[in-house]
């Protein structure tokens, strides 16, 4: 039987252990990809940024990147997160503290780009970001967000393909017609492990996640990156794009 996004234990998640096995030591899939992401966003904001962008990152978890990325295009960042421990995590690098020093690497990369050069990061990071706690597949026709990003959630929650694709839905009906995205999957995850707990996933390859994007997309660019980070995967694959004019039923 098919593990569902409800039968996972995302109250024990440990967002620091997540932290140490995937950030602390910046990877260099990571690095990529947030390169990939910054040139994306500021080619799609090349001719000037709309006035008051809300921008969204879907299923943040402990990864503050995406969120980073949107920090010169935003007037405000919505992280929402279900897992409750993760919830706490980003509250605490949301506050007047700051972030912790672990994202300073991922920033760097980010501001080679004048946008990002210009933007301090610890005090607009406090200034406009807000966490919620939410579950993605209650996002289903709240079209709100002019920029969104959703990295390693849809494939990374559950192991039910219809699950997979209900959440790459509700994501693209949270983005309002042309605002660009950044999607992140892994290839052909069997699951995860954190501390002492499984975290299901389910299988997807450049053609499923390509599938499951192109009636919500324009301009959309499939980066299939043949980086192994952990043992039970092929790689990661980034998806970029804009969200194309709404269509009845997507």
């Amino acid at each position: 039987m098919m593990d569902r996004n409800a039968d996972a234990p995302w109250s024990k998640f440990d967002p620091e252990a997540y932290v140490d096995l995937n950030y602390r030591t910046p990877l260099e899939v990571d690095l990529m990809i947030v390169r990939l992401m910054r040139d994306h966003f500021s080619g799609c904001f090349a001719d000037g940024v709309p006035d008051a962008v809300r921008g969204v990152d879907v299923g943040a978890g402990a990864n503050l990147y995406p969120a980073l990325s949107m920090l010169p295009w935003c007037e405000k960042i919505l992280l929402l997160e279900y897992a409750r421990p993760n919830v706490e995590y980003l509250e605490k690098q949301a506050s007047p503290a700051g972030f912790d020093v672990v994202w300073d690497p991922f920033w760097d990369v980010l501001r080679d780009d004048p946008a990002y050069h210009r933007v301090e990061p610890r005090s607009r990071f406090g200034e406009i970001v807000r966490v919620e706690r939410g579950n993605l597949l209650d996002l289903d026709g709240q079209r709100r967000w002019g920029l969104g990003t959703m990295f390693f959630v849809a494939d990374s929650m559950s192991e039910c393909p219809d699950e997979f694709r209900r959440g790459v839905a509700c994501f693209m009906g949270a983005l309002d017609e042309g605002a660009p995205f950044a999607a992140a999957f892994m290839k052909e995850s069997v699951g995860y492990r954190i501390g002492e707990h499984r975290y299901p996933a389910c299988r997807v390859d450049e053609h499923r996640v390509r599938e499951s994007l192109e009636s919500f997309a324009d301009g959309l660019e499939i980066h299939d990156l043949n980086h192994v980070v952990r043992p039970g995967h092929e790689g990661i694959i980034l998806a970029l794009g804009r969200r194309n004019p709404a269509i009845a039923g997507t």
